[in-house]
């Protein structure tokens, strides 16, 4: 009998959380439960006891610890079980700048996902002292993070995640809003302006705005063309996203001691530098009592109780964590901040007949997160008295916070007497995959995306199923109600107005002391002034930040409609980047004997040859790769061709569509040029054995034709190019190289190296 509501949730389970060794790991979700429960039970004084009270709230999905804890809790592994860190304050400096560098590196390797503000590098065309030169900007050094970040598989195979901020009133701010007009720039980077009271209030006098640095007054622009200007991006791009940065240091219960000025990547983690945050989240979902009846409510004991045991389980993850920096456990440890939030919220008002958005569920909403918040703060303060406050606790300055003015005066004397463990306790994470992992929850505090869609799972052999996955709440009305039609009160994303999205928010907020993740859906065809008063409402009723999305050519639709799927009310399909394919997870079996073809591969200038041997398997009549060897006599090349090797055997042998491989390895550039290659230009050695794979998977039959089966090709638009003459810039591969006052100097990049 298994534990999973559908197996989707069962596949995400196999493929993100479940620990698997050589001599077993985790055989069923139990297992995993028990492991998370025993690891995070090690630090108490009776570590047996709360094991199984851990084990229990973290039984039938009830708490769901996000999925750094669940996928490494207990597992031995050199990982951080913190999901959320904004890195140090960046120095003007060009050592400190690249120190920073290195240390995001270090953070994302560990799989932390990672925030900056950019705000303090000196804007493009000051001065530097010193060298005679002009400041490049906070945005070139973006561009290196950004590089940094593709480099870098982050644990759980998730690619790295980071967000960039700046402020409203930096001279370069112009060209950080309209940044992601560029579709190749900064891709891997999430975009929030720091916008201050003082300009929203200008924004509403149309009054003048001071772009400045350092005491300096770079521009004068109008507030409200600024304004303009980042709605307009966001209305064309979906970015960048705008964060009310006075209203979080204001509200911040740490005001007394610490500056905010940038966040995690999804912005429910405004932290100070070099905080970290761990997450979790009560399922609203599983704790319904009466779905769908007259009595209908969530069991307000229960969830007080289960509240109390995921804030202990928290507060030890801050012990039990690794830390990518020492500075991350310092800070960590000085404040024991975490991140309790909710999930399958609106699945919730659904089974209590409510409907998202409207006043009663907004209501329902407060109520539910203000029990969350009471029950967190007094669970904090019965942890403060056993095993002390946090160390940085100052009583008077912690109780005159924003938040602790809003808290009930019995929450309020219970930190006055004991003090408080947690400096921070909520916030409202994104929860996408755990909440599929749940059985299809809705995800956090955002409306159903779905009700019914087909998903298609992609099988061993390449070939692919189809699978309905039904939302958790009509699941359950087709248990009870059988083909009974879904109640008017089923909406979902695609439906409701933006206000909707926006009273659900600045209710949830009032009771969240940290932030929220939440994007409000709006209709593509939105006028632009409807649009900007969705961020004016946001302001006003108290958010702390605000992120839409509007389906349009340039962003993409979130939801497309699936055609088989049964018509239910609002009815789509799930986002389409990563929502369509699950690639199954045990490696295949490799047979005695297997067919295949060696190609040799001359790179121009190199004085020996590389062999490419790629072997293939027969898997229900069709030919596809599974093994690679690559080799070459010449030394230099040695480690890389190995690791190579490795890697791309290893995908091959996992399954499922593996033509990414190629589209990978030909998108590879090399700083130091490429070559020209039967008439094509390609930008490195890696990028020709790319189209080694690729020839060979469309000579067996795998791939339909040239750049065929793959989401791009990354040399389309330069193969009729003409080739080019001379060397190539060894800093940008660019062909641009010309003598100017006795040196080469490249007209592209300005790379000048004297000859």
């Amino acid at each position: 009998m298994t534990r999973f509501a559908a197996p989707i949730a069962e596949q995400i389970w196999t493929m993100k959380y479940r620990y698997i060794t050589d001599d077993g790991g985790d055989a069923s979700v139990e297992d995993t439960w028990r492991r998370i429960a025993r690891s995070l039970a090690e630090v108490e004084a009776e570590p047996d006891i709360w094991e199984d009270r851990f084990y229990d709230a973290l039984e039938d999905f009830k708490f769901l610890p996000a999925g750094r804890i669940t996928a490494g809790a207990g597992t031995g592994r050199k990982v951080t079980l913190f999901n959320c860190f904004v890195m140090g304050t960046i120095p003007d400096d060009m050592g400190g700048i690249f120190d920073n560098l290195r240390e995001a590196a270090l953070t994302m390797q560990q799989g932390g996902g990672i925030g900056y503000d950019f705000s303090t590098i000196r804007p493009k065309g000051a001065v530097v002292k010193g060298v005679s030169a002009d400041a490049s900007g906070p945005l070139s050094f973006m561009d290196v993070w950004d590089a940094m970040c593709r480099t870098i598989m982050s644990a759980g195979s998730r690619r790295g995640a980071m967000m960039a901020t700046m402020r409203c009133d930096h001279p370069d701010i112009e060209e950080f809003i309209a940044a992601k007009s560029d579709a190749a720039r900064l891709r891997m980077f999430n975009l929030s302006v720091l916008v201050t009271d003082a300009f929203m209030e200008a924004v509403k006098a149309d009054g003048p705005w001071e772009l400045q640095f350092d005491g300096r007054v770079y521009h004068t622009v109008q507030a409200r063309d600024l304004w303009n200007r980042i709605m307009q991006a966001t209305y064309d791009y979906a970015e960048p996203g705008v964060i009310f940065i006075d209203r979080i240091n204001q509200a911040n219960n740490l005001a007394y001691c610490e500056t905010i000025a940038a966040t995690n990547p999804c912005g429910e983690q405004p932290l100070p530098p070099y905080g970290a945050c761990l997450l979790g989240s009560i399922n609203l979902a599983r704790l319904v009592r009466d779905p769908f009846g007259d009595g209908a409510s969530v069991d307000e004991d229960e969830l007080a109780r289960l509240v109390g045991l995921a804030v202990r389980m928290m507060d030890n993850v801050v012990d039990a964590s690794n830390f990518p920096l020492e500075a991350q456990a310092r800070e960590a440890q000085a404040k024991r901040r975490i991140g309790l939030g909710v999930t399958g919220l609106a699945d919730a008002l659904l089974m209590c007949g409510l409907r998202y958005g409207a006043e009663d569920a907004v209501a329902q909403t407060e109520s539910w997160l203000r029990a969350i918040a009471r029950a967190a703060y007094l669970a904090s303060t019965e942890l403060a008295k056993e095993k002390g406050a946090f160390p940085l606790f100052d009583r008077d300055a912690f109780l005159a916070s924003g938040t602790m003015q809003a808290m009930d005066e019995d929450v309020r004397a219970a930190v006055a007497e004991h003090g408080i463990r947690n400096a921070l306790l909520t916030s409202i994470a994104p929860t996408g995959t755990i909440s599929l992992y749940a059985g299809n929850v809705s995800s956090g505090i955002e409306p159903v995306f779905a009700y019914s869609y087909t998903r298609k799972v992609l099988q061993k052999d390449g070939s692919r199923s189809e699978e309905e996955v039904v939302d958790y709440a009509v699941q359950m009305w087709r248990d009870r109600m059988g083909d009974a039609p879904l109640p008017d009160h089923f909406v979902n994303a695609q439906t409701l107005a933006p206000e909707d999205h926006v009273a659900m928010q600045a209710a949830a907020q009032k009771w969240v002391d940290s932030s929220i993740s939440k994007t409000i859906n709006v209709p593509e065809d939105i006028g632009f002034e409807a649009f900007k008063d969705v961020y004016m409402q946001a302001y006003e009723t108290g958010c702390k930040g605000c992120t839409t999305y509007r389906p349009n050519d340039v962003t993409g639709s979130v939801l497309s409609v699936s055609e088989s799927a049964d018509k239910v009310p609002g009815e789509g399909a799930m986002p389409t980047e990563g929502g369509e394919v699950i690639y199954m997870s045990d490696p295949l079996d490799r047979p005695t004997e297997l067919e295949g073809a060696t190609y040799k591969l001359k790179w121009p200038d190199s004085n020996h040859a590389i062999y490419v041997t790629v072997n293939d398997i027969v898997l229900n009549g069709h030919r596809r790769p599974f093994e690679v060897f690559i080799n070459s006599k010449n030394m230099e090349h040695y480690a890389w061709t190995v690791a190579l090797t490795r890697m791309i055997s290893a995908v091959f042998r996992r399954g499922g569509d593996v033509s990414f491989v190629v589209e990978e390895l030909k998108a590879v550039f090399d700083p130091r040029g490429g070559a020209w290659m039967n008439g094509k230009y390609i930008p490195s050695i890696l990028a020709a054995i790319g189209g080694v794979l690729e020839r060979h998977m469309v000579q067996i039959g795998f791939l339909a034709g040239e750049g065929l089966g793959l989401k791009s090709d990354p040399t389309a638009q330069v193969t009729n190019l003409a080739p080019p003459k001379g060397p190539a810039c060894p800093a940008c591969g660019s062909y641009d190289l010309r003598m100017i006052e006795g040196c080469r100097t490249c007209a592209s990049c300005g790379h000048s190296k004297c000859a």
